[in-house]
């Protein structure tokens, strides 16, 4: 089973969440665990706790209080490449300490494109130092990282005291400067030297979106009537999309691919001047040069341009505009597709989506915020909150700090935390319904699916019987070969599998070795733990993936770079937690 779990992983034949309700409903038909023991992961207080970290970043961050953190500091380090570097990877990587890595990089992201353009500094050597900084904000804290998260519940599976949420802090702490420091000295030797300088002033001169914006009348007799958009061929050979349409005074952004054109229809229609004039003239369109209802909705602040990014796991991966229906879906209008380096234009629909592709759509700022709380993409432009509560920044911070007070009083950390994501709910911060939307809930069905595994290798002996085999692989060595032998296993499961998953499978086969070695069994579960979050070298990190495609980047970028952050990760973990912990 745990062989299957690994190559099924690895493989990534299935998603990473139903690879973890396989194992979780073939462990009980194998007889390797009760029934009831396979779904008890759903009760655990890993999974309680993950669920409401994520409501708990998720409100801070709608509430306002995130915008008021990360805005001065950013203004304040504008002035120098090194300084908003160092400034902006330690407000990110303490910002991971309490809410997901991937939300601390989305929540910074936009604010240093627009320093990046104004200042003309590359965003290339920015980027990628707030990605690493990210992820090492994920050991600073029990509740900074799934594998945290989830560490404790292992160790009480095996009857090992648990840690406090902020034992792991100093060794966190240590990672994160040595991770600034690494790129503040060696960044311009590491880092990509080709120029991907975000200096356009605004995402329109970014992605050479055509000025031309016509607002057309169709009149009786244009060829046009009875046509559909598909039919009147927009996008393919004259690179012309539709905005807006206007019926009968009702106005829809984005309209499908099957509207049918209909005389006295209005419409707003988008692209390069030769081809929108040539298009108007065959086809007989009156031009609305005044003031109407349709251009004063495209005008209003209540819609525009955006950039969303494909999220690396989602279901849109291999999927193409078409099958995932974003127009119909959403109600925006793709109009540029930028993958690897390159940009598509003109009909791009049924072009198939990669992992942290960007998509450069337009529409109601409401319809794209929804589009980025789809978990298919995720929204990198700052656009107007469309919430309809209003901003309660204080009385979020106080919900939270709340939650942070009671785990560190003692209480168990699911009641403390989600005591205090109720409160958000009860007092207003955010709505039920975005309570909801805030849970991952592939991570919740990975973590509770993951978790029956560790009962049974322990059953059944596996876990043992491992041990075993690698105990006497390193025999007579010193503790720190060991360990070092663990981080770098920790390491290389994490890069091709989900760090939670890395965390599971190898914690409990640490502390049966650690036992046989005179170790305290907990150390070399935190060590797992901590090197879970040792994914550079390649980009299938969630926040490696996200940053690829706006930064520009390569493999060979992150290998060049994330080779030295991995061997330097590994050289101050091992040593930190041997003398804290061993």
């Amino acid at each position: 089973m745990l062989g299957l779990t690994v190559i099924l992983f690895v493989t990534e034949l299935f998603r990473v969440d139903v690879t973890a309700i396989i194992v979780m409903l073939l462990l009980p038909w194998l007889g390797l665990v009760e029934p009831m023991e396979a779904f008890s992961g759903f009760a655990s207080n890993a999974v309680i706790a993950m669920i409401a970290v994520m409501i708990l970043g998720y409100g801070i961050d709608a509430s306002g209080a995130m915008r008021k953190v990360a805005a001065p500091i950013t203004g304040i380090a504008s002035g120098s490449e090194s300084k908003l570097m160092g400034m902006v990877s330690a407000a990110v990587g303490l910002t991971s300490a309490f809410m997901q890595n991937i939300g601390a990089t989305v929540l910074f992201l936009p604010a240093v494109r627009r320093i990046s353009r104004h200042s003309g500094f590359n965003i290339q050597r920015l980027l990628m130092p707030l990605g690493f900084a990210a992820i090492l904000g994920g050991t600073l804290t029990m509740v900074a990282s799934g594998p945290m998260i989830i560490l404790n519940d292992l160790l009480r599976q095996r009857g090992q005291d648990t840690f406090g949420l902020f034992s792991v802090t100093p060794v966190g702490l240590v990672l994160l400067a040595a991770g600034i420091g690494y790129f503040l000295v060696a960044g311009r030797r590491l880092l990509p030297k080709t120029e991907h300088v975000d200096s356009e002033e605004d995402l329109a001169e970014e992605w050479d979106i055509p000025a031309s914006v016509r607002i057309v009348d169709i009149p009786e007799g244009s060829p046009l009537v009875g046509r559909t958009v598909e039919e009147a061929d927009l996008w393919e050979h004259r690179g012309i999309h539709l905005l807006a349409q206007s019926r009968r005074g009702d106005v829809l952004f984005s309209p499908w691919r099957g509207t049918v054109f209909n005389a006295g229809d209005r419409y707003a229609l988008i692209g390069e001047s030769g081809p929108l004039q040539d298009f108007i003239r065959e086809n007989s369109l009156a031009v609305e040069g005044g003031s109407c209802a349709l251009r004063k909705k495209l005008e209003s602040e209540d819609a525009g341009f955006a950039e969303v990014v494909v999220s690396p796991r989602s279901d849109a991966v291999g999927r193409s505009i078409r099958e995932i229906h974003v127009r119909r879906r959403f109600g925006v209008e793709p109009l540029i597709i930028g993958s690897a380096g390159s940009s598509f234009r003109g009909d791009i629909s049924d072009r198939p989506l990669r992992g942290g592709d960007t998509l450069v759509v337009h529409g109601p700022f409401s319809s794209i915020s929804t589009m980025g709380r789809s978990g298919d993409f995720i929204l990198t432009s700052k656009v107007p909150e469309t919430r309809s509560l209003p901003d309660r920044p204080l009385i979020a911070v106080a919900m939270f700090v709340l939650g942070i007070t009671l785990a560190i009083l003692g209480f168990r950390l699911s009641l403390s935390l989600m005591t205090a994501a109720t409160g958000m709910v009860l007092l207003k911060v955010i709505t039920i319904d975005e309570a909801y939307r805030a849970v991952e809930w592939r991570t919740v069905f990975l973590l509770a699916g993951l978790l029956p595994l560790g009962i049974a290798m322990e059953r059944s002996g596996a876990a043992s019987y491992l041990a075993s085999a690698a105990v006497s692989l390193v025999s007579g060595a010193h503790p720190l070969v060991l360990m070092t032998a663990i981080a770098v296993l920790a390491t290389l499961f994490t890069l091709f599998m989900s760090n939670v998953a890395a965390t599971v499978l190898l914690a409990p086969l640490a502390m049966l070795m650690a036992s046989d070695w005179g170790i305290d069994p907990r150390a070399l579960a935190i060590l797992v733990a901590v090197c879970a979050s040792n994914s550079f070298v390649l980009p299938t990190h969630q926040v490696n993936a996200l940053l690829m495609a706006p930064g520009g980047y390569s493999n060979s970028d992150y290998m060049r770079a994330g080779g030295g952050m991995t061997l330097l990760f590994i050289v101050v973990a091992v040593p930190l937690v041997y003398l804290l912990f061993a």
